[in-house]
């Protein structure tokens, strides 16, 4: 008699295929969940790791994302379906940004659209996706892969960034920002990222992900080379003005409330909704908040005082509560404490003055309540010219 033997399910979150490179570099042992990995918050110090994306470069895995393969003569025609955006108007070689909703224009997920080839896409986001594109499919003529355990990602960003490249050998120099190139077999490189400065991504079999990163890490040897967690990340983004999913906006199929969803229009991307390409989901509900008008409007805030006013709420002349803050840093480079915020229309749109935020400081454990006058911005508060200068410089 023969035992059968019991294929085993892993407990716990699951190792990245860079993970034991970062756990070697950890010094803070911090790590969290992000979609079932093992991810870094910290490595050795959030300042440190922050001052290195705007000053040197950095590596970052991104290799949690969900990433699916779409192919097939209906591939374009299966996503202009199904984002607000006009897919045919994204060249092959070349990154766009994408969302797409319910039937009601609430957004679902919001990600990156990579277009391989003619009839190859890849798409990257931060939630589970693959029944729902399934069922985009259906009717179609077109093939559905979940890459998501067999892709790796690392992103590379700050001013050093293209000079690492340039030393690990890869020729970059003409890539303009969400150009996309096959730089090798198996090795895709885009000009993309979530830190508003200099920056690419890299995408490459799981198999050969240890071997770029030595790759990378070795070239950056005189280019301050480091590698981040999040919480740098998140202090980048938000310069930036990048909103996240689960933080700035609820994912609609996520949302355990009623109405806690809200559309592209409301997160202030309704130039990323094309109306004259066709009907997409969402259509019909979107058209007619157009009519309508938004309920909230989400927007960039400068904030008095220093103190990070993150879930702060917002008054209107300090009395009327008229939202809340969604992210909010202190921003080491602008020297702002800013934040992103979700204000109830008309506040945000054609009322925009006398807006203040309640930020409660404890100090020797004492809470003190403040009011701060807040300013809403309409820039992303981190701009640097190098993120879109073409060849880049060394910076």
């Amino acid at each position: 008699m023969t035992q059968k033997q019991v294929e085993h399910v892993p407990l716990g979150l699951i190792p990245g295929p860079f993970h034991d490179r970062l756990e070697a570099l950890s010094r803070a042992k911090a790590w969290m969940d992000w979609a079932g990995y093992i991810s870094p918050a910290v490595l050795d110090t959030a300042e440190f790791e922050y001052f290195a994306i705007r000053n040197q470069a950095t590596l970052f895995d991104v290799s949690p994302m969900h990433k699916y393969r779409i192919t097939g003569k209906d591939a374009l025609a299966m996503l202009n379906r199904m984002v607000t955006r006009n897919v045919a108007h994204l060249a092959p070689g070349r990154v766009g940004y994408a969302l797409w909703c319910d039937e009601e224009g609430m957004l679902i997920d919001d990600g990156t659209l990579f277009r391989l080839g003619e009839e190859d896409f890849r798409l990257c986001c931060q939630e589970p996706m693959y029944g729902w594109l399934m069922d985009a499919a259906f009717g179609f003529e077109v093939s559905v892969e979940d890459e998501s355990h067999a892709l790796a990602g690392v992103s590379l960003q700050g001013p050093t960034s293209f000079s690492v490249l340039k030393a690990a050998g890869f020729d970059v120099a003409q890539l303009k920002p969400f150009d996309l190139v096959e730089i090798e077999p198996e090795l895709w490189i885009s000009r993309t990222g979530f830190t508003g400065d200099l920056g690419y991504e890299l995408w490459a079999p799981w198999k050969k992900a240890v071997d770029l990163w030595d790759r990378l890490w070795a070239a950056g040897v005189t280019w301050g080379l480091r590698a981040i967690g999040y919480e740098a990340l998140h202090i980048a983004r938000i310069e930036a003005g990048f909103m996240a999913a689960g933080m700035d906006f609820q994912l609609v199929h996520a949302a355990m409330r009623l109405h806690r969803g809200r559309t592209p229009i409301e997160l202030g991307f309704g130039r990323m909704v094309d109306f004259d390409k066709g009907h997409f989901n969402g259509r019909r509900a979107l058209v007619k908040q157009q009519e309508t008008g938004q309920r909230y409007a989400l927007v960039r805030l400068d904030i008095g005082g220093y103190k990070p006013a993150q879930d702060a709420l917002i008054y209107h002349r300090k009395r009327r509560e008229v939202g809340h803050v969604t992210s909010g840093v202190w921003s080491p480079t602008t020297k702002r404490n800013i934040a992103l915020a979700e204000l109830k229309a008309p506040y945000g749109l054609s009322q925009t003055a006398d807006l203040w935020a309640e930020i409660y400081v404890n100090e020797e454990g004492r809470w003190d309540r403040r009011l701060v006058p807040v300013t809403i911005e309409t820039k992303p508060f981190f701009i640097n010219s190098r993120a879109r200068a073409t060849p880049p410089g060394p910076f």
